[in-house]
């Protein structure tokens, strides 16, 4: 999902105790002054996770017919691996989204069909297990673009490949998030083997555009919505191990703004219809400079603190409960670590640890994606473009709406005369958060208690997920959750592991479905 998994490593290896406050300098924008807000936690004290005791229940037979099946189950994955179905492209859309469809018809799903909407389709799926609870189950069968030249194996070809933690996947949504997801269906597959039917009705909720910001999932929630909301909880599965074996849980998102903004020329200036000589800038306007001084003009000179007015006002500052959650992983802290992660060599203002979390979970973003203009091949081609754009993003904390976000965007472009400035919004939902004492959150970290001795509850992370139409649409508790290791979201080689080495702490593929099995009988018990 978006940047999902590369922001839970950043939020829980950056957490801290307390906030150790840095001078900002303001900046002053129309008069007035304008500066990123300063936030402080609560308390000193920590959650405490081991008073949650562990799952105790055992569910050998089905454990067993995991065991016995892995290599089948491992294919599952690398079918589901192997169907592109890259969203922003839409290429293989429509077939993943009858593999999704047909699989769930297969493992017994009485309702299994494809959902109309104004983009790529949803896919419902309804397993009725005769039982007092139901569990809706989010999933996302769409992924992010590749350049297959910068991988080490072909994207879309699922090869199981040496890695320093043991034999992984190397494939586009190995673990954003077909791999955990597929796994899921494999747990539910093993329980209705041996079991000849599950202890909970199953609701499937599937999206083709999470890698677009999810613009039509809304319709999809809306058309089961009378049903969905007499669940119980819902259920994400996800990779939610470190390298080193230990566990972070999230328990929500940012939201997030996504909009596209593009200068042509016109009345104001710059040319109109197409490219004309480069010689001409020196009496025509250039569409592309007006673009760069437009975004410019949004940010401080380094390009972190936006200077929109009003854009920080709402933001809920650290909760009680919130800062319990954030002093409970301060042993998990490891800024170096991440960094190297990343491949980035400091954080912004060169904070660490308690000042990085803060910055990470409670601030805004505006960030640019990509940007393009005029020619940009091989040699020389003296051009002046009449049109640029630019993709920009911004990550939401609690308290700020997306539609409120654009339209102070929009007002402070006009008034600062970039008026000719387009900007079209291709997505954007509000912040999700569910609280660590809901029964299904402490059903979920009673079975990471019994598979890891360390665990690490995060109140959110910075990325983003439609997760507010569960949380805030229909009112249930949203629970993210599974075993595993991967990386490389939205980047090349992403991997998940399916086979760890001696001694390492992460889980591998049998154990991630064995975790699946005891989440869905613990969430129901």
């Amino acid at each position: 999902m978006k940047a999902l998994n590369a922001m839970l490593y950043c939020s829980v290896f950056a957490i801290s105790l307390l906030l150790a406050g840095c001078t900002r300098p303001p900046e002053v924008v129309d008069g007035a002054t304008v500066s990123r807000p300063e936030f402080s936690l609560t308390t000193s004290e920590a959650y405490d996770l081991e008073a949650i005791p562990a799952y105790a229940d055992n569910h050998a037979a089905v454990y067993e017919y995991i065991d016995e099946n892995l290599d089948a189950h491992l294919a599952a994955i690398q079918r589901w691996l192997r169907q592109p179905s890259i969203s922003a492209q839409n290429i293989g859309i429509a077939d993943m989204a009858g593999m999704l469809r047909d699989d769930l018809a297969n493992l017994g799903f009485a309702e299994a069909e494809l959902v109309p909407t104004d983009g790529h389709p949803g896919v419902w799926g309804y397993y009725d297990a005769g039982a007092p609870k139901t569990l809706v189950v989010y999933l996302m069968y769409d992924v992010q673009p590749v350049n297959p030249d910068d991988w080490d194996s072909p994207p879309f070809e699922a090869n199981l490949v040496d890695h320093e933690l043991g034999r992984v996947l190397m494939a586009r949504g190995a673990t954003n998030q077909k791999g955990p997801q597929r796994a899921f269906l494999n747990a539910l597959d093993s329980i209705i083997a041996v079991e000849g039917n599950l202890p909970v009705n199953i609701m499937v909720a599937a999206e083709g555009e999470e890698e677009l910001g999810s613009p039509h999932y809304y319709q999809i929630i809306q058309r089961y919505k009378d049903r969905l909301m007499n669940a119980d909880a819902a259920l994400f599965p996800f990779n939610s191990q470190r390298p080193d074996g230990a566990i972070s849980v999230i328990l929500g998102v940012k939201g997030i703004l996504y909009v596209e903004m593009s200068s042509t020329g016109g009345g104001w200036g710059g040319p109109a219809n197409a490219e004309i000589h480069g010689s001409y800038k020196a009496i025509v306007d250039s569409p592309v400079w007006r673009l760069i001084k437009a975004l410019d003009s949004l940010t401080s000179p380094d390009g972190n603190t936006v200077l929109v007015p009003g854009y920080y006002d709402g933001i809920i500052p650290p909760t009680e409960e919130e800062s319990l959650l954030i002093n409970a992983g301060i042993e998990q802290r490891n800024d170096v670590q991440q960094q190297e992660l990343l491949g980035v060599s400091r954080w912004i203002d060169d904070k660490l640890g308690n000042d990085a979390v803060i910055e990470l979970l409670y601030q805004p973003t505006l960030n640019i994606d990509g940007i393009w203009a005029g020619y940009t091949g091989e040699g020389v081609k003296t051009i002046l473009p009449h049109t640029a754009a630019a993709k920009v993003d911004s990550r939401l904390p609690p308290g700020l709406d997306p539609d409120e976000a654009l339209r102070k965007i929009r007002a402070f472009l006009d008034d600062n005369g970039f008026d000719d400035i387009e900007i079209k919004k291709l997505g954007g939902y509000p912040a999700s958060q569910t609280s660590v004492s809901e029964a299904e959150v402490q059903a979920a970290l009673s079975v990471f208690r019994k598979y890891a001795s360390s665990v690490v509850v995060q109140p959110r992370i910075a990325g983003s997920a439609p997760f507010y139409q569960f949380t805030e649409v229909l009112g249930l508790p949203l629970v993210p959750a599974g075993l595993g290791f991967g990386t490389g979201a939205h980047a090349p080689n992403e991997i998940m592991l399916i086979e760890p080495k001696a001694g390492v702490g992460v889980a591998g593929l049998a154990d991630i479905e064995k975790a699946y099995v005891d989440f869905v009988y613990a969430l129901v018990e």
